[in-house]
């Protein structure tokens, strides 16, 4: 795996994937940056989403359960102490479907979270992870 940061002179950089993708991230304006998209902390707890998501979607497709939406919020505090790392993260994921039960959404979260998701992992290093699940009518 690959990837390539440049810098854009002031707080900002540019980021480009091994497979040729760019994000785009930035400080706030209080530090010194113009705020003009993600922070690298955002965008870890954003990977953290991505990364369990993939798994959770491939896991209810194997049970064919019918799913139309998931939305996954995620709620993070950091050490107030450098280099203020995640020391607790709250994730919910939210989901639309049919006839949709607690169980089976539960449990690809939970193999999701303990087993399958690289980021998850790693922030688990540093950071308690909880997790919940609401089904949406």
């Amino acid at each position: 795996m690959k990837a390539r940061v440049q810098w854009n002179g002031r707080m900002g950089f540019v980021g480009v994937s091994g497979t040729n993708h760019a994000v785009v991230m930035d400080a706030s304006p209080e530090n010194g940056g113009d705020g003009a998209a993600a922070s690298p902390m955002e965008m870890v707890l954003m990977g953290l989403a991505g990364c369990s998501g993939m798994d959770v979607v491939s896991i209810l497709r194997k049970k064919r359960i019918n799913l139309w939406t998931m939305d996954i919020v995620l709620h993070a505090e950091r050490a107030d102490d450098h280099p203020r790392v995640f020391n607790n993260v709250e994730v919910t994921f939210i989901f639309k479907g049919e006839n949709l039960k607690d169980k089976p959404l539960e449990d690809a979260v939970r193999l999701s979270m303990e087993k399958y998701c690289s980021v998850a992992g790693m922030i688990n290093k540093t950071a308690e992870i909880t997790w919940s699940i609401k089904i949406q009518e």
